[in-house]
């Protein structure tokens, strides 16, 4: 039976300290069973620790997704019985949802055992590999940059299918 009507997207927030809707999508995609207050503070530490580097944390965010944002990704498409992987292009609201996901992904799995420049202090973990990771993709380095590269070639390796687009 098909859909009746389409479904409107919400619209969220900007963020109550940088009045940036960016900064807000990061702390939706950072919050766990509901708890929006301790990634609102995570991330805001996240961003004061970039600040005590000497960098400025909108501008290290932005270049972070300009890096990890992927332009293209594979879906598989049926055709005659075979399943093909189709490259196509992203669409712009996937390709910030992408991004941030990539970014909070690649920030939790950090091991605390690679984390040696951090500094003894009690506040929680997850700050300070978020802020590593936000400077890391800032660079064009790290685990998320990664994901993207990878999302790249699999869509360049799958290109003799292109023309099963829909």
């Amino acid at each position: 039976m098909p859909r009746s009507g389409k479904v409107e997207k919400r619209q969220i927030a900007v963020d109550s300290l940088y009045q940036n809707l960016t900064v807000a999508k990061l702390i939706n995609k950072l919050m766990k069973d509901g708890k929006k207050a301790l990634a609102k503070k995570i991330v805001y530490e996240a961003f004061k620790d970039i600040e005590e580097k000497g960098q400025n944390p909108l501008t290290v965010l932005e270049s972070a997704l300009e890096n990890v944002t992927p332009k293209m990704e594979v879906r598989p498409r049926r055709v005659g019985g075979a399943s093909y992987m189709v490259p196509m292009e992203v669409r712009v609201a996937r390709r910030l949802s992408l991004a941030l996901s990539w970014i909070v992904d690649a920030a939790r799995a950090k091991s605390p055992a690679n984390l040696e420049q951090r500094p003894k202090t009690n506040k929680p973990l997850m700050i300070t590999k978020l802020a590593i990771e936000l400077m890391d993709a800032a660079k064009g380095e790290g685990k998320a940059v990664g994901k993207r590269e990878e999302m790249h070639r699999m869509a360049e390796a799958n290109k003799a299918f292109s023309h099963f687009r829909w």
